[in-house]
């Protein structure tokens, strides 16, 4: 029997579109289907390092220059947003001569707006319903409407009712008919084991803040002299593994590696991205988030999981190392009961 190709695309807008997917591509695998990927950049270096047996293919880059200052980030998107529609436009020409050429039975987008095609049942993936962008926000989310209406279905990696990790950012007061909410999504799976770590860094996001971020934590942690894991999220050739004093640093980590490190380590330093957070629920841990300077969605995430008294957060720039005792003052990230009908939603194919 012939399997059907599914193409399985995630926008390279750090690590965490890419990381959500894995499980995805995992579960089509098991129902007898032919992942195909497609993606640009670092999430393509993932994925390919995480399936070195299934066809990889490049799209076009977004190619998306961001701000040095986060209270930039928004305009300097802005400004950009022609070369972005552009590149949407090639991607879904790209996609369409791909469908020909592969046989191509179906797809499944994360966040490209371009990969879709009327030849084939196609999904969206987002838990951002509502794109947050301060006083546009009205303007991004009627925007981000009009693709999601291009897909057969759209969807949410989160619960549909309360409580919920997404909040007003994946649950809108009159729903599209076609949304599925599909519960959190994680490649990590909650394992009994000694405590190594004291504390897991775990970085990831757009240049030039990740590095900015590094840089000014590897300062902190000089004042701190417990056990410490530093993944700095970055996808080369080889991984590199440098231990200096307390710190063990990686370049990057694999999903098995990665879930062994979330066990083994007691509390979590990272970005308030919300596949990051999706992994932190799925696992029970206790975290401290830094969101991405100017990034609003994750500065929204960082809030409401402070109001909740669920993990504690900052500014990147307010950051000091004294801030991580706070971490005990709250109840931490509890698992959210899911339970993914893959054969339903595989239905569509």
């Amino acid at each position: 029997m012939v399997k059907k190709k599914i193409l399985v695309s995630p926008l390279n807008w750090g690590l965490g579109h890419a990381t959500r997917c894995i499980p995805i591509i995992k579960a089509l695998e098991g129902a007898n289907f032919e992942p195909i990927l497609a993606s640009d950049g670092d999430a393509l270096g993932l994925l390919k390092k995480e399936f070195p047996h299934l066809l990889a293919l490049e799209l076009p880059s977004y190619d998306i220059e961001y701000a040095k200052k986060g209270i930039n980030f928004k305009w300097k998107l802005m400004t950009q947003l022609p070369k972005i529609v552009n590149s949407i436009s090639k991607e879904r020409k790209t996609v369409d001569a791909w469908i020909d050429q592969y046989s191509i039975s179906g797809i499944i987008s994360d966040n490209r707006l371009g990969v879709h095609s009327k030849k084939v049942p196609s999904v969206f993936i987002t838990h951002q319903l509502r794109v947050l962008t301060g006083n546009t926000s009205w303007l991004t989310t009627k925007l981000h409407h009009i693709y999601i209406n291009k897909y057969n279905e759209c969807w949410v990696p989160d619960t549909d009712g309360s409580p919920n990790l997404s909040g007003k950012l994946g649950h809108l007061d009159i729903p599209f008919k076609h949304i599925r909410y599909i519960g959190p999504l994680s490649r990590l799976h909650k394992k009994v084991t000694p405590i190594k770590y004291q504390l897991m860094v775990i970085l990831s996001g757009p240049e030039p803040q990740r590095t900015l971020l590094e840089e000014k934590l590897i300062l902190e942690l000089q004042k701190y002299d417990k056990p410490v894991l530093f993944i700095k999220g970055k996808i080369e050739v080889k991984q590199h593994v440098e231990i200096v004093d307390n710190i063990t640093f990686y370049n990057y980590m694999d999903s098995e590696q990665l879930e062994l490190a979330f066990n083994e380590s007691e509390k979590i330093l990272c970005r308030s991205g919300y596949t990051t957070i999706m992994d932190l629920a799925h696992l029970g841990k206790k975290a401290f988030f830094i969101p991405t300077p100017g990034q609003y969605e994750q500065e929204y995430l960082a809030r409401k999981l402070k109001t909740e008294r669920i993990a504690p957060s900052c500014h990147q720039d307010s950051f000091k190392i004294e801030r991580l005792d706070s971490i005990d003052l709250y109840k931490g990230l509890n698992t959210v009961p899911t339970n993914i009908s893959w054969k339903t939603l595989f239905r569509l194919f």
